[in-house]
């Protein structure tokens, strides 16, 4: 009896594995097929220009939105609503299922690859700090920073920038932890930080477009590692066909000319094309 009790249990046991995985594979469709047959998908993104971010007239714009946008088209998927989000809070959201993908030229890192599945990357950037105008503390990265403990640093939350800051030396009490492009910007101006780090491109645009700030000269290596950046498209872990599908076409797409040209209005474009793979970059090399 003890013995044909044990085998109905293996076998209700094999029984509910098969249909465990039918269930994760159910799943795992269900964001590529929803998509599709309806035409529509949410994507998450920071409003941090010029990766993703929204015009004054409420359109979804940047890097990573367009060339998302020129992907789903290609997949079927015409219609994309931008989910605004604090940049800390993406993968929380996109794991909330707030949005389907983040595309907000979000860094793939070792420990985001930990919390979701990054597409190929799209592009590759190294870094530059915003400062009053004249940079009157003469700072050129993070190096000097920490040099000098009367100097503040900020950064923004959830971003590879305080990661970097902390490999360079520079104490937690030197920095000051803001939300979004805006609130650095205003922390330069006001002089509550001597400086803020964002990519290069960021910078340069923060800088082009607010009075009484500049842009340091870009720098690629922090404590003699390189910092170029690579930014992807998040999904979902168990979203495998989404993810799937939109890297393949990913992958066909970018250094084509209509790549080039599509990012060139941002910034981007030949120079800005990544040189290293999404399981590199997952494995920290």
């Amino acid at each position: 009896m003890r013995r044909s009790v044990l085998k109905g249990m293996v076998a209700l046991g094999a029984v509910a594995a098969v249909l465990g995985t039918a269930a994760t594979t159910a799943v795992a469709q269900d964001a590529l097929q929803q998509a599709q047959e309806s035409g529509y998908i949410r994507v998450g993104f920071a409003n941090e220009a010029p990766y993703g971010f929204a015009t004054p007239d409420g359109k979804l714009t940047g890097e990573a939105p367009e060339v998302a946008k020129a992907i789903l088209a290609k997949m079927g998927i015409n219609e994309v609503d931008g989910v605004l989000t604090e940049f800390g809070s993406l993968i929380p959201g996109l794991k909330a299922g707030r949005f389907d993908m983040i595309a907000a030229g979000m860094f793939i890192t070792p420990e985001r690859c930990q919390q979701v599945q990054f597409s190929e990357p799209s592009y590759g950037i190294g870094q530059a700090f915003l400062v009053p105008d004249g940079n009157p503390k003469n700072i050129a990265d993070y190096g000097t920073i920490a040099e000098n403990g009367d100097l503040t640093l900020a950064v923004m939350a959830g971003a590879v920038e305080a990661d970097y800051a902390e490999k360079a030396g520079v104490p937690q009490d030197q920095l000051v932890i803001l939300p979004d492009q805006s609130s650095l910007v205003s922390a330069v101006r006001a002089g509550r930080a001597d400086a803020a780090a964002l990519t290069a491109n960021s910078i340069a645009r923060m800088a082009d477009n607010n009075e009484g700030v500049e842009s340091t000269e870009p720098f690629g290596e922090v404590a003699g590692e390189s910092v170029k950046g690579h930014g992807g498209f998040a999904f979902r872990p168990e979203d495998t066909a989404l993810y799937e599908e939109f890297n393949k076409h990913l992958k066909e797409f970018i250094g084509t000319e209509e790549h080039i040209e599509l990012v060139s209005q941002f910034g981007f474009g030949e120079g800005y094309l990544p040189n290293k793979t999404t399981e590199e970059l997952c494995a920290g090399e």
